[in-house]
């Protein structure tokens, strides 16, 4: 994610950090020479047909609506999926407050239980991205956990349920209440839906056939557009048409990189950054020296 504050008016235009411009340069390029090939033919070999810039006004703004909606979606998908996570982390804080109330004591059984919280975190974040999180895992449960965890079908689950099994056991010994008990499956049982709503995210993208219906109708806008701007702008048409080819084809990529807000992009949600916040709270809660929060690195978190 992106973290910096906003550019004056003229770095505005030269920043590239952050800007789909790298990713749609092509296509930007592609359609300025369509134009002025269209232009150039019209001029100097055969007079091609005109195609009406009021009809291409109307085009237009039908498009920019479509793509608008596309837009508003991808970003409620990208904004829900932070919601999630901000869930977790205070779920996680939760846990380990609810575990010094009704527990007792800064034991073993809390120790673990909170280290299994952070565990689950890294589990999950390397399911949403991919990513060998193994190392980090050991960090807080030990090897042969942590092993033991990722050989799950569902890592992050598993953590889970060693958790639901620990405080089972912490019930057996007299060592929770009753409430106490309901308190912490609670807890778990928000953490619970804030995984699934992730992984309903990741593995739900938006309707295939939408996205690719805008797609096919933003070429065919761009590809007709030098048709009716040949007559209307003369030299100024590609430049017209790689403006209006910026508009369009930016709003396009930057709905496909909100889309799925847990790739590791200028755009993506800082899972790496997140998971660190959860590691300080677990350690100042077992009174232990936490580690420094993730910096943005050249505007950068992870």
């Amino acid at each position: 994610m992106i973290v910096r504050d906003q550019p004056s008016a003229l770095k505005l235009f030269f920043v590239m950090q952050g800007s789909i411009v790298p990713n749609i340069i092509g296509r930007i390029i592609g359609v300025a020479v369509l134009t002025a090939i269209v232009l150039l033919v019209d001029l100097h070999l055969v007079e091609l047909p005109r195609v009406s810039i009021a009809a291409m006004g109307i085009f237009g703004v039908a498009l920019s609506l479509f793509l608008g909606f596309r837009n508003n979606a991808a970003y409620d998908r990208w904004w829900e999926a932070r919601k999630l996570w901000g869930a977790m982390i205070a779920d996680l804080r939760t846990l380990g407050r609810d575990l010094s109330i009704f527990a007792g004591s800064r034991g073993e059984d809390h120790a673990e239980i909170l280290s299994l919280g952070v565990a689950f975190s890294h589990l999950h974040r390397g399911f949403l991205r991919d990513v060998d999180v193994e190392a980090q895992v050991a960090q807080w449960v030990g090897a042969e956990q942590a092993a033991r965890l990722q050989a799950q079908a569902n890592p992050a689950d598993a953590a889970l349920r060693a958790i639901a099994e620990r405080i089972n056991t912490l019930a057996a010994h007299d060592g929770l209440t009753g409430f106490g008990q309901m308190r912490l499956s609670e807890t778990l049982a928000a953490l619970a839906a804030a995984q699934a709503g992730c992984e309903r995210i990741l593995t739900t993208p938006l309707p295939f056939v939408y996205s690719l219906m805008v797609r096919r109708t933003t070429y065919l806008y761009c590809w007709l557009l030098p048709f009716a701007l040949i007559e209307a702008t003369n030299w100024f048409a590609p430049i017209f048409a790689a403006v209006v080819a910026y508009v369009f084809f930016g709003l396009q990529a930057v709905t496909n990189e909100l889309e799925l807000p847990f790739r590791n992009v200028h755009n993506g949600l800082p899972l790496d950054a997140m998971c660190r916040t959860i590691e300080v709270s677990a350690a100042e809660a077992l009174d232990r020296a936490p580690p420094p929060m993730m910096e943005p690195h050249a505007h950068v978190l992870t």
